[in-house]
């Protein structure tokens, strides 16, 4: 253990808990929004209740997302100022394109998406809701610029050691910035569609609020229908890329070795980096080369291409990308057994369907620490492609015990916070969608007070209290 291996467990111990919140809220937002613009068309009292249900939950999810978005950045400074110091010019910018962006736009129309339901015409609440919903995905337009900048880095040259931009469109715009911003943004969407169907078939199971639980089963189902498909096609075609760009990562991938034309698809294996080869291996011939370069004889380049410095931890890699493909499966089963089930007419009480569903809620994250776990230990060892080490990147000044003592810091703040935050929307799912004539009692206050305005997160106390009251 040194302060190079403790700084990147750090990252990874941050960065992991805080996608887990962009990988919700960028749906939810726009989860939101669509039930809004369905309010404010029809003006179906079950839309109402329902967005009102979800507003909640997003509000926890998204002050979570803020407090961790906020600290991540520090360690820039703190464990990686060799990095920062280089290319700041490069990374500072697209930073700070998301806050004058993103940011703005979510600060601005948050607060009427929040409590703006008696206070605005419904339009301009629908409108509220589709502004934060793009601030999300701006959000994620600008981190994923500056991510795949630092896999397939362009538009720059080095000045005394420093990345000085020569074209910000080149450096926004990489070869794999679409890919990457579709392939993520896709799993973002479907991470929570599968948390929407997860909720809305408990409710069916247990009898409560058949009416928008059909609706949450019936809209996740269409959407994820469509949106499965698209994400395993934006997959292939982000495969394709990083073959090209960056092919050490999926030779690790693939848990090959050998340079080889018509190469087998690993099902499994234990990748031994010392020998140079896998043991227990089970194999489907010639596969590989047909979903990795479409030509069922076409060649991959194997690990041993490159030296042992250059190559990424396989064992990793390997696994991490199996456990993503295998969620994936998972979600087509859940798709197709759906839209069975919904044309025999049985969508709604097939009990072995709906606990399925309500199993399968936790998958879109599962998929998405997992995919982001193949992509950043397999651009290892550079923090910038090809032209920055990772061990090059970290602070000159730390020793051992400083990350030791700010990573226990991180670990014990992060599971009080992120675990009081699990607890509270636990209870709110539990609460679950407000009745009619509760809701519309809840959401017209007496005289004397409705001048006044609410608390941050009321709407969450005012929920348990009706909790406990039924």
């Amino acid at each position: 253990m040194d302060a190079l291996l403790l700084s990147r467990i750090q990252f990874a111990w941050v960065v992991a808990f805080h996608i887990l919140l962009p990988a919700f809220t960028v749906g939810l937002a726009c989860y939101v929004a669509t039930l809004e613009v369905r309010y404010w068309i029809g003006k179906d009292e079950k839309i109402r209740r329902l967005s009102a249900f979800w507003i909640k939950i997003f509000a926890i999810s998204f002050g979570m997302g803020v407090v961790s978005g906020i600290v991540m950045p520090f360690q820039f400074g703190t464990n990686w100022s060799r990095f920062i110091d280089a290319a700041s010019n490069v990374v500072g910018s697209l930073l700070a394109y998301e806050v004058v962006t993103a940011f703005y736009l979510e600060a601005a129309f948050l607060g009427v998406l929040l409590f703006g339901r008696k206070l605005v015409p419904q339009w301009a609440h629908a409108l509220s809701a589709v502004a934060v919903a793009a601030g999300t995905v701006l959000s994620s337009f600008w981190i994923l610029a500056v991510n795949s900048w630092m896999h397939t880095p362009d538009g720059f040259e080095i000045v005394d050691g420093r990345f000085m931009p020569t074209s910000m469109l080149d450096i926004i715009f990489t070869p794999s910035f679409p890919y990457r911003l579709t392939h993520t943004v896709s799993a973002f969407l479907i991470t929570t569609a599968f948390v929407i169907l997860a909720v809305g078939a408990s409710y069916l199971r247990h009898g409560r609020s058949p009416e928008e639980s059909r609706i949450m089963v019936r809209m996740s189902l269409l959407f994820l229908t469509l949106m499965v498909p698209v994400q395993v096609l934006l997959g292939d075609l982000h495969g394709l890329n990083t073959l090209e760009h960056q092919p050490a990562k999926v030779a690790a991938m693939e848990g090959l070795w050998e340079t080889e034309r018509g190469v087998a698809a690993s099902l499994f294996a234990i990748p031994d980096e010392e020998a140079e080869r896998n043991h227990y291996e089970i194999a489907i011939p010639k596969l590989a080369s047909l979903y990795l370069t479409h030509d069922i004889d076409g060649e991959v380049k194997g690990l041993k291409e490159w030296p042992r410095e250059d190559r990424p931890p396989v064992a990793i890699v390997y696994f991490a990308f199996r456990i993503m493909v295998g969620i994936a499966f998972l979600m087509l089963f859940t798709v197709i057994a759906g839209l069975v089930l919904w044309r025999r007419g049985r969508l709604y009480d097939t009990r072995w369907y709906l606990r399925w569903c309500s199993w399968m809620g936790a998958s879109g994250f599962i998929a998405v620490l997992a995919g982001w776990t193949t992509t950043e230990v397999g651009r290892q060892p550079w923090v910038v492609y090809g032209v920055m080490r990772t061990a090059d990147a970290v602070t000159p000044s730390l020793t051992t015990m400083d990350v030791a003592v700010s990573l226990t810091s991180y670990v014990v703040a992060y599971i009080v916070i992120f675990g009081g935050g699990f607890i509270l929307l636990r209870r709110l799912v539990r609460i679950g969608v407000q009745p009619a004539a509760e809701s519309e009692d809840r959401e017209s206050p007496p005289e004397e007070t409705a001048h006044r305005p609410k608390r941050p997160l009321s709407a969450v106390v005012e929920s348990q209290l009706g909790g406990r009251k039924a």
